[in-house]
């Protein structure tokens, strides 16, 4: 059965206030001192003085996601404190037209009115994570919204479901954690740990007599699956990241794969891995030789965020309150083609300048245009890169679908600048398509 994601028009509730955090830190560090070891509470011991979730303490504690204030005469209680009017603010008064004048850049707000559902990439989310042991595999060039589209669905398994929920991005290990197997498995287990409120016992499960790949998965079935009350949702963000390291990646995919047919071998381990629900998000498709029967890239629910249609195009129009939706969402579909992060920068741009659809199209080109940064860093990025800045070329010279080395296209589809149709590609829009053309143009009169 499909399970509907619901839409956010939840009333924001209250923010934990500096105040109010500045008592609350007070009251934990007198009472931590008080006990028997002296160390600061985890947020597993916090749920469970408090009787909230882990989740919930985080998103109070982390003063960004609003809570309803008897979350937090809650929280104060299990202190022996009075929640006053000082220690929180409404978050109703953090005014969303002051937040619109920031140009969107990366995940929306969970909250958002310009967050626009694509059915049934969202209802096909929320069933995945729902199995026992599910895997989801969300793959859709960058800036398509696969990261709002992820935490929209981490905040569904907090909020109805009751799971804990992780999401690491791996763009986030250094060249030095990536230098070996046994360092970049440490990393992943601390930092997964720490995420969870969990202390860092990764040494106590490491034997360097067996391998980093076991080591990591004794530490998650004899340490964090079992100090967890509910089900995990871990979601992997950017795993491209590990795509560069060919023999790390071999050894990393296969031993997520091999966690996910552990959860089906019906002994007496499944159970435990039937709670861990495992979400990978990436950008291109998977250029790493692996072995198909050790890849968990055929395997789980594969989600392809789309590009925008018309329709969602103009229901965007209306969340910027333009003035003229159905002719701002027609124009700007016909130049950006329904890429997600360009339609949002186009309405943006229109909802706070006096300028028309029609004049942002015309200048789209130009140093003063909303998508010149855009625009820039692409080219920035790719004259970095002459072997896709040559198969560019040859695309935009053509005008029309050829074929490219598989490669090269998967890293310029990662990068959105392509669509690719029956393993033929051509320029994924029209502002690509002029932009590149102009550029590629004057690059050969110097």
């Amino acid at each position: 059965m499909q399970q509907n994601l619901q839409p956010m028009k939840r009333k924001r509730g209250v923010l934990l206030s500096a105040r109010g955090w500045q008592r609350l830190q007070a009251a934990e560090q007198r009472s931590s001192e008080a006990g028997s070891d002296h160390k600061a509470y985890t947020l597993q011991e916090l749920s469970d003085l408090t009787g909230l979730s882990a989740n919930t303490l985080a998103r109070v504690r982390g003063r960004k996601i609003a809570v309803d204030q008897h979350t937090l005469d809650t929280y104060f209680k299990a202190f022996d404190l009075s929640l006053s009017a000082d220690d929180f603010s409404d978050a109703d008064a953090l005014s969303t037209s002051n937040r619109s004048q920031v140009p969107p850049n990366g995940q929306l707000p969970l909250d958002s009115k310009y967050y626009i559902q694509r059915p049934p990439i969202e209802s096909s989310c929320i069933d995945g994570i729902l199995q026992p042991g599910g895997l989801v595999r969300i793959k859709a060039p960058r800036m398509s919204g696969k990261t709002s589209l992820v935490a929209r669905t981490l905040l569904q398994a907090r909020d109805q479901h009751n799971y804990s929920t992780v999401i690491l991005s791996l763009r986030l290990a250094d060249s030095e954690t990536f230098s070996n197997l046994n360092r970049f498995l440490k990393w992943f287990c601390a930092v997964i740990a720490r995420s969870l409120g969990l202390p860092n016992e990764v040494e106590q499960y490491w034997d360097d007599l067996f391998g980093a790949s076991y080591n990591c998965t004794h530490f998650f079935e004899s340490y964090l699956l079992k100090n967890l009350q509910s089900p995990l949702v871990l979601a992997l963000d950017e795993i491209d990241a590990v795509f560069d390291y060919p023999e790390l990646a071999t050894d990393f995919f296969g031993m997520l794969r091999a966690w996910y047919e552990k959860a089906r071998y019906g002994d007496a381990s499944s159970e435990l891995w039937q709670e861990m629900r495992l979400i990978m998000v990436h950008a291109t498709e998977v250029y790493v030789p692996l072995n198909i029967a050790q890849s968990p890239f055929n395997a789980g629910l594969l989600v392809e965020p789309p590009c925008f249609n018309l329709d969602q195009a103009i229901e965007m129009a209306k969340a910027y309150a333009l003035s003229d939706p159905a002719n701002c969402g027609k124009q700007l579909m016909q130049l950006v083609g329904g890429r997600p992060h360009l339609l949002h920068l186009g309405m943006y741009h229109l909802s706070v300048s006096e300028k028309s659809a029609k004049e942002l199209i015309k200048n789209a080109l130009t140093g003063a245009s909303i998508f010149s940064s855009h625009l820039r860093n692409h080219m920035w990025e790719l004259q970095r890169h002459p072997e896709l800045l040559a198969a560019l070329k040859s695309l935009v010279d053509a005008n029309q679908a050829i074929d490219l080395p598989p490669l090269i296209a998967y890293k310029l589809q990662s990068r959105g600048l392509i669509a690719m149709e029956n393993h033929r590609v051509q320029i994924s829009c029209d502002l690509y398509q002029a932009y590149f053309q102009q550029m590629l143009s004057n690059l050969e009169e110097v």
